[in-house]
């Protein structure tokens, strides 16, 4: 019963991530705890948003844009290992606060674009998202700010955000998997929502082309900006 729920969820979850491109994943771990211990919280909803990520981008292959990649994975490779190393001797607390203030000046504030422009790119974009999502369960914004400003076209962002997201979640399993966490003790679940995932991302890829370009915009700007305050409104919940 619980494997049929969870497939569930994931199907409904990749959709909205397949149709946008983000907020899947970040829905999907906020559920995820009232099914799983905590310890196998972010290792199984990084193997299920592999197979998630990866269906969208072969999906929609045509569309990715390749240049970015060998730039992140570097980044990536840099920043998982940086983090992996000094994870249980800094706080990552407040990261969440910082990215989702970074997200919402980004999209909203003009001048901030222009001084932080020299700053961006994708090798800090693949260092800090896969570094910190071993930690933090919405570093998937930070690159699909970046690829929002740099593209026009919905189906590019979607795709190579898929693409990008796909090396942070392999990477961070590897590394779960080197720490010795033992997937095999929840196949069963990890099958229902790999299977979900994917049939997901079919059936959003397929609903993505009902949406023209300017609407598409609007949306992910608009889920972009939920997802950056509810990460600020919950650290001031915490702190409270």
């Amino acid at each position: 019963m619980t494997e049929l729920l969870l497939g569930s969820i994931t199907f409904l979850t990749s959709i909205i991530a397949a149709v946008v491109g983000i907020g899947g994943g970040m829905m999907l771990i906020a559920i995820l705890p009232s099914f799983l211990p905590l310890n196998a919280l972010i290792p199984v909803h990084g193997l299920t948003q592999v197979s998630s990520n990866l269906s969208r981008a072969f999906f929609g292959y045509k569309d990715i844009q390749y240049e970015v990649i060998p730039k992140f994975l570097i980044g990536s490779i840099l920043g998982i290992a940086f983090f992996a190393g000094v994870l249980s001797f800094i706080s990552l607390e407040y990261v969440p606060l910082f990215i989702g203030v970074y997200i919402l000046l980004s999209l909203w504030s003009q001048k901030f674009n222009q001084k932080i422009k020299r700053y961006e790119n994708y090798y800090l974009a693949g260092f800090f998202q896969t570094g910190l999502s071993m930690v933090v369960g919405a570093t998937g914004p930070l690159t699909m700010t970046l690829l929002f400003k740099d593209y026009n076209d919905k189906d590019k962002v979607v795709a190579t955000g898929a693409a990008l997201m796909t090396i942070t979640h392999f990477l961070k399993v590897v590394v779960f998997i080197y720490f010795g966490f033992v997937f095999f003790d929840y196949i069963w679940i990890i099958l229902a929502m790999i299977f979900g995932a994917v049939l997901g991302s079919f059936v959003g890829t397929k609903a993505r082309n009902l949406i023209d370009g300017k609407k598409f915009t609007i949306i992910l700007k608009i889920l972009l900006t939920l997802l950056a305050i509810k990460l600020i409104v919950d650290i001031f919940i915490k702190m409270i």
